[in-house]
């Protein structure tokens, strides 16, 4: 968060074990950079949530995400911006699990989808190289790209102690 303060960070100790501790926000943003899976709920246009797995990047303070043009989600977010994302493990009692709550924005300036893209090839691999041009990703097909900066983020620890973060940003 370069350009933003540090968010208001509060322990919910209604969902936290006696003795829990929030987590701190950098322990946050690590856990986000270092996530391979994110799961991401939109809104169809009737009003029904959609939700559909897929990679992202943490830089500068937003997540970073592609998708097609034509696919459900991008379809969605043309009517409604708002999007959660969420990360984690797949158990109840160990691990950490993060949402984070905030609008897509479409990226399309290309020195910006440059980095981006390097960013992605980093942090997955040559399958993930995409070209850049004319405010798009290509990698077979295109598709666009969006960043989400959180307006809010939970974060849940699993096991002893449990415990409920929330971090808000103003």
């Amino acid at each position: 968060m370069a350009d933003k303060e540090a968010p208001k960070t509060r322990l919910d100790p209604r969902y936290s074990s006696e003795g829990a501790t929030p987590a701190t926000w950098p322990q946050a943003e690590s856990l986000l950079a270092e996530a391979e899976l994110f799961w991401i709920s939109t809104v169809r246009p009737d009003g029904r949530p959609h939700v559909t797995p897929l990679p992202a990047v943490w830089a500068d303070g937003a997540l970073h995400f592609c998708t097609g043009p034509e696919e459900r989600k991008a379809r969605n977010l043309a009517e409604n911006p708002q999007v959660v994302l969420t990360t984690g493990t797949n158990t109840w009692d160990k691990g950490y699990d993060l949402t984070v709550e905030g609008e897509a924005v479409r990226v399309t300036d290309d020195d910006r989808l440059r980095e981006l893209a390097a960013a992605w090839e980093a942090k997955y691999g040559s399958f993930w190289h995409f070209e850049v041009r004319d405010g798009h990703f290509h990698h077979g097909p295109r598709a666009v790209v969006f960043a989400v900066a959180p307006r809010r983020v939970f974060g849940f620890g699993k096991g002893e102690p449990f415990s409920q973060t929330r971090w808000q940003f103003d």
